[in-house]
């Protein structure tokens, strides 16, 4: 298969009108959003959703998030009688929250991984709403990219992972976010965060009140928790602070350092200071070092406070750590 590059920068409407079509026709489509790039499919076909795991490689029983343009789209495919269901569309959407509501019959179990509920999310990008729009359909769209390797935050990941086992991918430019979206369960009697994302946890309860805890069985309803994710070939060592890491490693191992305060010696260096900084810059990060042969990715942790928590969880499932 031949995949198309479709260039926002060169023919925004006409890379739009053919991404839509192309996912009308059944087929899978790379999609940009804030937060990573997704690869789209119609979330009701699942002949189409099935093309998504194929072209992953990805587990059966992971599920999909299914990403809507209005709210016709949302009565479509879930329960929507849920009392905190308002508040948190008003807040949040467009945004990077997925809420995990009970489906509808007209989600196939491809979608889903087989649950008896349903992930949403309304994604704040103006080009993949129109996507969505012109394609009539919830597209169903997990991270872009080989399953278990670091996620794709700009077109030319997709291609790295997936180029020739798709059929389009929209480049949009670099994603503004760079980590996935938060997942929320509105199943439970008090809503729970089951991964951390572009929305923090503090925000959430601002607006809805105390979250509940999540466990393992619980957390099977989300996407990117069952199985290890976002990993590099290389191996990850995530330590407090640059006196905790042997850099008499730097002889004999290609070493590479992500973070604020980065000893003499590392063959490569990633400056990084803030959350907001790792969010955007930690995939490509670890990408770039994969492409550079490193042997080993240390990362100076951050604190977990607001969207830390989401670096964190990705940084701690790449080490093997989750």
């Amino acid at each position: 298969m031949k995949t198309e590059l479709l260039s926002c920068t060169d023919d925004l409407t006409g890379s739009i009108d053919r991404a839509a079509a192309l996912i009308r026709q059944g087929e899978v489509v790379a999609i940009p959003t804030e937060t990573v790039y997704g690869l789209g499919a119609d979330g009701l076909n699942p002949i189409a959703t099935g093309k998504i795991y194929e072209a992953k490689g990805r587990p059966s029983d992971n599920p999909l998030i299914l990403h809507i343009a209005d709210r016709s789209q949302l009565e479509m495919i879930a329960e929507t009688n849920h009392p905190m269901l308002e508040a948190l569309i008003s807040a949040f959407w467009p945004g990077p929250l997925t809420l995990v509501l009970p489906k509808k019959e007209v989600v196939p179990p491809t979608s889903t991984g087989g649950l008896d509920t349903v992930a949403v999310r309304m994604p704040k990008h103006a080009i993949a709403l129109e996507i969505i729009r012109k394609a009539g359909v919830p597209i169903a769209a997990p991270s872009a990219n080989t399953s278990g390797k670091p996620s794709p935050t700009q077109a030319k990941h997709v291609a790295e992972d997936l180029s020739g086992r798709i059929a389009a991918i929209v480049d949009a430019g670099p994603c503004t976010v760079g980590v996935e979206s938060t997942v929320l369960d509105l199943t439970q009697e008090i809503p729970v965060v089951l991964r951390p994302g572009g929305v923090t946890s503090d925000q959430i309860e601002a607006v809805i009140g105390t979250l509940g805890n999540t466990n393992a069985d619980i957390s099977k309803h989300s996407p990117g928790t069952r199985y290890r994710h976002y990993c590099p070939n290389a191996e990850v060592v995530i330590i407090n602070q640059s006196s905790d890491f042997d850099t008499a490693l730097f002889e004999i191992k290609k070493v590479a350092w992500i973070g604020a305060h980065p000893p003499r010696g590392a063959k490569k260096v990633f400056e990084l200071t803030t959350a907001e900084d790792y969010a955007r810059e930690i995939f490509n990060a670890l990408r770039i070092c994969d492409a550079g042969g490193i042997e080993i990715i240390v990362v100076e942790e951050i604190s977990d406070a607001g969207i830390g928590a989401a670096v964190m969880d990705r940084l701690r499932r790449a080490a093997g750590k989750i």
